[in-house]
């Protein structure tokens, strides 16, 4: 099942996305007589993971707008330099553990929206990341590795950001670089996970103004999807609707006007266009 929400008519909805259309879950709930919520996160909660879309009309695509799929995800934990390709593009030495860090729900934009660049002063070098994310679909800690998949609900594709000259300044300065407004969206779809055979096998890919900037698969990551699900939960307990982001080959460097994306056959594609933020002061 691959879910999605959207706007349509001025509300929110959640969905499932069939072929080039939508199912909403409120037309399956009218349909079928149930009561399945209207509201992705709270269907992840739920671990409901097959809705019964046979015979309910749909929405075209092209007359919704796909939003977060849900805005405030309880964590949202990434992982730096997973990809031997990236600590090479960045001069840095590929951690021997996972290089995680969180992020706050702040930095998300919507799939499909604006990435607004802070201030020169601020910031001059970003890079965007196509990435893996896998979304956690039970409550669990020190999860064994053979039940790691019983605790993943479905996988999703994520756009990462990072200040690079933040950074540069000083390795403690991570999580700063990488929380600046519009440095993070996931989406649109969230795929479940009995849709994917081989997560190994996916192939993660950024797109960068109608090319290709990097492409690798799952199978090359230092620390695959499960292992950092399990080591993970060995440190925290993971929640329904939690994300790691499992990190990029090689980011694309942006500038206002790019169009940057993530894409993974068979999860996703996410786009961003990106546009010159202002300092403006906000109270």
């Amino acid at each position: 099942m691959k879910l999605i929400s959207f706007w349509h008519n001025g509300t929110r909805h959640a969905g499932v996305l069939r072929a080039d259309e939508v199912v909403p879950v409120g037309a399956i709930n009218a349909k079928r007589d149930t009561t399945y919520p209207d509201d992705v996160l709270a269907l992840i909660q739920a671990e409901v993971k097959s809705l019964p879309v046979d015979g309910v009309a749909g929405i075209p695509v092209g007359d919704i707008t796909p939003a977060l799929p849900y805005d405030v995800p309880p964590k949202i934990w990434c992982i730096g330099l997973n990809y031997l390709s990236h600590a090479e593009d960045i001069n840095a030495v590929q951690p021997e553990e996972p290089g995680s860090f969180m992020k706050p729900a702040s930095c998300l934009f919507p799939p499909g929206g604006d990435i607004v660049l802070p201030p020169h002063e601020v910031s001059d070098d970003v890079d965007a990341e196509g990435e893996l994310g896998v979304v956690i679909g039970r409550k669990c800690r020190f999860v064994p590795a053979e039940h790691v998949k019983d605790v993943i609900y479905g996988y999703t594709v994520t756009l990462d950001l990072t200040a690079l000259d933040v950074l540069r300044k000083n390795p403690r300065y991570l999580t700063r670089s990488k929380s600046i407004d519009t440095f993070f969206s996931f989406g649109p779809v969230i795929v479940t996970a009995d849709e994917i055979a081989d997560v190994d096998s996916l192939e993660v890919i950024t797109e960068h103004n109608g090319g290709i900037c990097s492409r690798d698969f799952v199978n090359h990551m230092r620390t695959r999807p499960y292992e950092l699900v399990r080591f993970h939960s060995d440190f925290f307990t993971l929640y329904p609707g939690d994300l790691i982001s499992t990190g990029c080959p090689k980011g694309a460097r942006i500038k206002p006007g790019d169009v940057v994306g993530g894409r993974i056959e068979g999860v996703g594609h996410i786009t961003a266009r990106v546009m010159q933020g202002q300092r403006t002061v906000l109270y």
